[in-house]
């Protein structure tokens, strides 16, 4: 690899999780846009079995989930062979103070991401925490 330092995001699978289609989609985009694989969940169910069968390096994940809340599906995260996988929280809800510094105390979050979610916000993110280098821009 060249300069060691960095991966390439191709070698990176994304769980991204949140039940609004049109947040998924969106999400989707930017991540399949750098260059990351992607795996989807729907909903909390989804999201844990999915987190223990393709074992992704990174999980996006919205609190506000039907079948199980983000809550518990960090705490269940935490659990096994997922407790090491870092994960990001994405949030529509405004969270306030003290609800968002208690949700960065949980092992398992690198960070927190509101909604709506900016593309530049999430690239950069995702490249920072799966060190890897976002795709060249081609010139024309």
């Amino acid at each position: 690899m060249e300069n060691g330092a960095f991966g390439r995001p191709a070698d990176k699978l994304v769980l991204i999780v949140d039940d609004d289609d049109s947040v998924r989609e969106l999400i989707e985009f930017i991540v399949k846009k750098e260059g990351f694989r992607i795996e989807k969940a729907a909903d909390g169910e989804e999201a844990l079995n999915k987190a223990r069968t393709v074992n992704p390096d990174l999980i996006l994940l919205d609190l506000m989930l039907p079948k199980y809340g983000g809550f518990e599906i960090l705490r269940e995260l935490q659990a096994d062979e997922t407790g090491t996988i870092p994960i990001v929280i994405i949030t529509g809800r405004y969270t306030d103070r003290s609800t968002s510094d208690m949700i960065k105390q949980e092992p398992n979050v690198r960070d927190f991401i509101e909604k709506p979610v900016k593309p530049q916000v999430l690239s950069s993110l995702l490249h920072k925490l799966l060190h890897t280098q976002p795709p060249m821009k081609r010139n024309a």
